[in-house]
């Protein structure tokens, strides 16, 4: 059900689901409120007056008797259950010329996968299945070898004719067929990828066909996920992620791959990413009280680099002319055998890659958003490290691959972190007083900014007039949040007291210019990119985004920035981690599994590096949104009349 909240004194009116945080409501209608906690209902400043209706709100300690009789309730700690009109306060009261033109966006959020249309369509087909076999025990008269036993038992009750069997399970069979009588579960693989016919993997004792589990893993460069998958009920049990233990190493890949020249340097770098993913499992296995025999295999996606490193493969060839990788397409591989704790019957299926910087990652994408077998002109963009772009159709496909260097994600950011608990995520900034208004993933205490916190930070910057289009701050304001720090000015963004980590959470100059590379090198992609097939930004009927973003991103902010085109703003998708969702999908769907080689084959990689207009469209993007304001008409004329 829905509820209308009505924010006077300026008369917006905003429709929001039964529960809505009212701190959350009135950052999507664009109200400041005075907010430095991340919406933790410690600081007291985002104070707002119930004029009528009901809210549920938990007190707290900032707010008095006489003024909860008065009508004050701390927005952070009041969810909205009836239509109610909330006055902002004069500490929170911005000129109504502000209120007009603040521009809240279009706040995509990515879709989980949606598990029932999938079986709807027919592609619910796990290629690993488990099938129960009741065998007839063996006699003087009947004494088949165990193994032949199996194979008749699956050809009498499923009609498997014809089938391989893997060594390994050859030493548990004897005991797997008398602990239950002769009744066994067989775990089959049936993608064929390396045998011709079905290849059973294990044998367990008695019908465990409603305990098959397999984990789906993206190994990012700046972070790793892995994503527990319950096959047999059809559904995400949780997911994990990490920073990549091989960021000791090398912030991006070129002086990860530089590293693995050295001495032992391979074998050091592919040791602290089978230790991330370990982890990682374990603690989801733990969470979910599962055994490690429950799982049947395991999907990755990665890019290029990091695949081999996972592997142990010599990455070298890949960053010297002519930019060669040693595999694009790995055959399968015993997890065990590279360092993973899971069973030996565990094998690795891995997204292919397409060169040396389009890596398996990006065609794990392609295949979760479909735009392989879609007709309208698709956009896809992967932002990232190692930033990748996608153009094309169901008839043809063209990619890009640019460095943008870890900033989305956190990396080479003062404050920055990966989207968890307590990153700052949405931001907004009062342009009269600069005070901020900030929610943290988890309505936490602060801990610091996540990618999507960022963009938000820097667009309401921006729009503040705090920000200069050269990325710096103005120095003749007069407020305590600007200051001079370590890397130039700052802004202050939470107080050490306001938040977890005991010192002031700021956005630097420095973490300024980080960001303005990377969203340089991503859009100076677009357009190298766009340029090489001949079409511009106009032909483009849709834009997916996919990255380590957090919970959400708005879109207008970060075209604000520059990150984005100034498309219509109803052309844009959000997938979140499209690398980890593809991975998903590949361990429910046989036929993606079966069809993720020929994306790959689909896709006609362009390097930038050798597009000598590269060089000049990405100086051309270091300015803030860009030097060409015909790129970004709609936001050079916001930018204007925002202006004092």
């Amino acid at each position: 059900m829905t509820r209308n909240v009505i924010f006077e004194p300026y008369g917006i009116t905003i429709a929001v689901e039964d529960g809505e945080n009212l701190l959350r409501a009135a950052l999507d209608a664009g109200v400041h409120v005075n907010a430095s906690c991340g919406g933790q209902g410690v600081c007291g400043k985002c104070r707002v007056i119930l004029e009528f209706g009901e809210l549920e709100t938990d007190p707290g300690e900032n707010i008095g008797e006489s003024d909860w009789n008065a009508g004050y309730r701390n927005a952070c700690r009041s969810r909205v259950y009836s239509d109610v009109v909330v006055r902002i306060p004069p500490e929170s009261l911005l000129d109504r010329r502000s209120i007009l033109r603040r521009h809240p966006g279009i706040a995509l959020r990515p879709s989980p996968i949606d598990f029932k249309a999938i079986k709807a369509a027919g592609l619910y087909s796990p290629a690993f299945e488990k099938r129960l076999v009741e065998l007839t025990p063996p006699t003087l008269m009947n004494n088949l070898c165990d193994m032949s036993r199996l194979e008749a038992g699956l050809a009498r009750r499923h009609g498997l004719d014809a089938v391989t069997l893997d060594f390994y399970l050859t030493r548990a069979l004897s005991r797997a067929l008398r602990e239950n009588n002769f009744e066994v579960t067989a775990t089959l693989d049936f993608s064929r990828r390396r045998y011709h016919f079905p290849h059973v993997l294990n044998v367990e004792g008695g019908d465990t066909t409603q305990r098959h589990l397999a984990f789906a893993v993206d190994i990012g460069t700046t972070t790793v996920w892995v994503q527990l998958i319950d096959i047999a009920a059809g559904e995400v049990l949780g997911h994990a992620a990490d920073y990549n233990g091989q960021l000791t190493y090398g912030d991006d890949v070129i002086t990860r791959i530089m590293y693995s020249q050295k001495e032992q340097g391979l074998k050091r770098l592919q040791e602290a990413v089978v230790a991330t993913i370990n982890r990682l499992m374990h603690q989801l296995l733990h969470k979910h009280a599962i055994p490690a025999d429950e799982i049947s295999h395991i999907t990755m996606a990665a890019n290029t680099t990091m695949t081999h490193l996972f592997y142990g493969i010599d990455p070298g060839s890949i960053r010297l002319s002519p930019y060669v990788p040693t595999v694009c397409n790995v055959p399968l591989v015993r997890a065990r055998d590279l360092g993973l704790d899971v069973p030996p019957h565990v094998f690795i299926n891995c997204v292919t890659s397409v060169s040396s910087y389009v890596g398996g990652d990006i065609v794990a994408g392609v295949l979760a958003s479909g735009i392989y077998k879609d007709p309208r002109l698709t956009l896809y963009i992967d932002l990232g490290t190692n930033g990748e772009i996608v153009i094309g159709n169901e008839q043809w496909l063209a990619c890009a691959a640019c460095s943008a260097g870890p900033a989305f994600e956190g990396g080479g950011i003062k404050h920055g972190m990966r989207a968890t608990v307590g990153a700052i995520e949405e931001v907004s900034v009062n342009p009269e007083n600069y005070e901020p208004m900030i929610i943290t993933i988890g309505m936490t205490k602060p801990k610091g900014l996540c990618g999507s916190g960022m963009i938000n930070l820097m667009a309401a910057l921006m729009e503040s007039s705090l920000l200069e289009p050269n990325g710096r701050f103005r120095t003749d304001l007069n407020t305590p949040r600007l200051r001079m720090g370590e890397f130039g000015r700052e802004y202050v963004v939470a107080y050490a007291e306001d938040n977890q980590i005991g010192q002031d959470i700021t956005f630097s100059e420095a973490d300024v210019d980080n960001l303005i590379r990377a969203k340089a090198a991503m859009f100076a992609g677009y357009v190298t990119l766009l340029e090489s097939v001949g079409i511009e930004f106009g032909d483009i009927d849709q834009v997916i985004l996919a990255g380590g973003f957090g919970n959400f991103i708005n879109i207008e902010n970060a075209v604000t920035i520059g990150i984005l085109p100034d498309l219509p703003r109803e052309r844009f998708q959000f997938v979140g981690n499209g690398s980890l969702q593809g991975a998903t999908l590949m361990a429910l769907a046989r036929e993606l599994l079966d069809q993720e080689r020929r994306v790959a084959g689909m896709m006609t990689n362009f390097d930038l590096s050798e597009v000598p207009s590269y060089m000049s469209h990405y100086v051309a993007a270091l300015f803030l949104p860009h030097t060409k304001a015909e790129f970004f008409p709609t936001v050079t004329e916001r930018l204007r009349m925002q202006k004092p």
